[in-house]
């Protein structure tokens, strides 16, 4: 398959948030496996569960989807007006076609006409490579509370 194929962009609505929370839970139970713990990873897909959260996060961000031929979620990234990117997950099925650096291309023009400065965000560490390579740097490594644990991830940044 073609790594430079371009998906479907457009911006993620109410319609989208069961979309969105099947994504998130296949992505963390199989994909983050391989850096937390399988209690983690259940602990933090739980996190996903809660419909009125979702539909909060999305009122507060600009959350952008990617779409396959058949018009499948296959990622989706956000960003706000003060530079926070509270998300970013691709589909299980979708890891390494160039998804999320696709997303973070897109979330990063969002950024710009926010005319934000600087944009953060909290990595986990399967996240953390990636987004090392794409520009941004650690600030600090800290537990974050999921559900009933809390979680190693990274404050990231990357100056615009």
């Amino acid at each position: 398959m073609d790594k430079q194929m371009s998906y479907k962009i457009r911006p993620l609505e109410e319609k989208d948030i069961h979309d969105m929370q099947n994504l998130f839970h296949a992505t963390v139970l199989n994909i983050n496996i391989k850096d937390y713990t399988k209690e983690e990873v259940e602990d933090w897909a739980s996190c996903g569960d809660d419909m009125e959260h979702w539909k909060e996060i999305l009122f507060n961000n600009q959350f952008i989807g990617a779409f396959d031929k058949q018009d499948n979620l296959i990622g989706y990234s956000s960003m706000n007006k003060n530079g926070y990117m509270h998300s970013m997950f691709v589909h299980k099925d979708w890891q390494g076609k160039c998804i999320a650096t696709q997303l973070l291309s897109e979330i990063e023009k969002i950024a710009r006409e926010y005319e934000v400065k600087e944009i953060t965000s909290e990595v986990s560490k399967t996240a953390r490579p990636f987004f090392e390579h794409k520009g941004y740097v650690v600030e600090c490594e800290q537990k974050q509370q999921a559900n009933r644990l809390k979680l190693t991830n990274y404050k990231m940044k990357k100056v615009l």
